[in-house]
C-alpha cells in the first residue's frame, strides 16, 4: 500500500491491494446503465413525479431523469438547466465505474479516504444543507420549466 498524504490532511489518497468500495461501484454501474439506457430509448415510460409536484412545488430532484438523460449524451447545458446535481451523478458514476476498471485491471485501487473530525463533519453537514436549500430554491424557481411537457415526455 502506498500513500499519498500530508500530515492533518482532510482527505488521504491511496492505493489498496482490494476495492473496498464494492457498494458504491455496484451503484455506479447501475446509475451509469440507467442514464444510458434513458440516452438511447427515451425517458422512462412512468410518471415519477410526487404529488406535489403536479400542484407546482418542485422539490431538489426534479428535473433528474432529463437532466440525467442530457448528461449522458453530453448536452451538458440542458443537463445543467433541469438539474445540475445530475451531472455530478452520471460523472460521477463514470469515475467510479473507471476506477474499478483500472483497480481490476491494475490489481491497484485508488483509496479516498476523509479524516473526519467533529468540527468537520458539521462544516460537511452545514454546507450539504445549505447547498440542498439553493438547490431547491433553484428549482422551484424553474418550475415552469419542469413542468412544462411532463405528461408529453414519455
Amino acid at each position: 500500500m502506498s500513500t499519498v498524504t500530508k500530515p492533518g490532511a482532510l482527505v488521504r489518497i491511496s492505493l489498496e491491494r482490494r476495492g473496498q468500495h464494492g457498494l458504491f461501484t455496484t451503484l455506479g454501474v447501475l446509475a451509469l446503465a440507467i442514464a444510458a439506457a434513458m440516452a438511447i430509448f427515451g425517458l422512462p415510460p412512468v410518471d415519477l413525479h410526487s404529488p406535489m409536484h403536479k400542484i407546482g412545488i418542485m422539490d431538489p430532484l426534479c428535473g433528474g431523469t432529463r437532466a440525467a438523460r442530457y448528461a449522458a449524451q453530453g448536452n451538458l447545458a440542458e443537463a445543467w438547466r433541469y438539474n445540475p446535481l445530475s451531472i455530478l451523478v452520471v460523472y460521477g458514476a463514470g469515475l467510479t465505474i473507471l476506477r474499478a476498471v483500472v483497480g481490476l485491471l491494475g490489481r491497484r485501487w485508488v483509496t479516498c479516504t476523509v479524516s473526519w473530525t467533529r468540527g468537520r463533519r458539521r462544516w460537511a453537514i452545514t454546507i450539504v444543507i445549505v447547498l440542498v436549500a439553493l438547490l431547491e430554491i433553484r428549482q422551484q424557481l424553474r418550475a415552469d420549466l419542469l413542468m412544462a411537457d411532463t405528461l408529453s415526455w414519455v
